[in-house]
């Protein structure tokens, strides 16, 4: 597959293979998705996959750590010191993106973690909780009669908002089509910020 002309580049065999193992983990779990199942749904044989992945564990933890350091790098380029309402704005527009996006995303790290190796699991709740302490900062800019602790309930009250979209939006089929449309999008953005008083 090559990419459009000047369009991005096509994603490799191993991103698909990861795009891929999302909807299907969020769609039957990490334990009803067999490497065989994997295979046949990109289009190689299962054992071809070891050539990229040695098991399902490790693609797992390359998924969520790798969805946990992009969310950081996003959380940290919008925080960078200027208007705190702009920032927060902006961290809030990144979070929905995501969760609009790429919801399968969200249903595997609920439902699957636990599934992940000590080490990448201990990695992911690193990364989780370093880009819960962004937005805290950010809104104690915003609001700084507000504790740390209360910034930091804030927070995962909006992350609960914006996370609970695959859910609602596929009447309980995890693994949505994640073309939400614009007006959803928008709802959803003046909700967390009304949530966070920072509208």
């Amino acid at each position: 597959m090559s990419a459009a002309p000047d369009g991005p580049p096509a994603p490799s065999r191993r991103e698909q293979i990861l795009a891929v193992a999302a909807r299907l983990f969020a769609r039957h779990g990490f334990h009803g998705v067999s490497i065989a199942d994997l295979g046949a749904a990109v289009g190689v044989s299962g054992p071809a996959l070891y050539r990229h992945f040695p098991g399902k564990e490790a693609l797992l933890a390359e998924m969520l750590v790798g969805i946990s350091e992009r969310l950081l790098a996003g959380g940290r380029a919008r925080s960078n010191g200027g208007d705190p309402r702009s920032e927060l704005a902006d961290l809030v527009d990144f979070h929905v993106d995501f969760a609009t996006r790429e919801p399968e995303l969200i249903v595997v790290q609920d439902r699957d973690l636990a599934n992940l190796p000590d080490e990448a699991r201990r990695r992911v709740r690193h990364l989780q909780r370093t880009y819960v302490e962004i937005w805290v900062d950010t809104l104690r800019r915003v609001r700084p009669e507000l504790s740390p602790y209360a910034a930091r309930v804030a927070a995962h009250g909006v992350f609960g908002l914006l996370n609970s979209t695959p859910y609602s939006a596929s009447a309980g089929d995890p693994g949505p089509d994640p073309r939400v449309p614009r007006v959803e999008v928008d709802v959803l953005r003046r909700m967390a910020l009304a949530a966070l008083d920072a509208g």
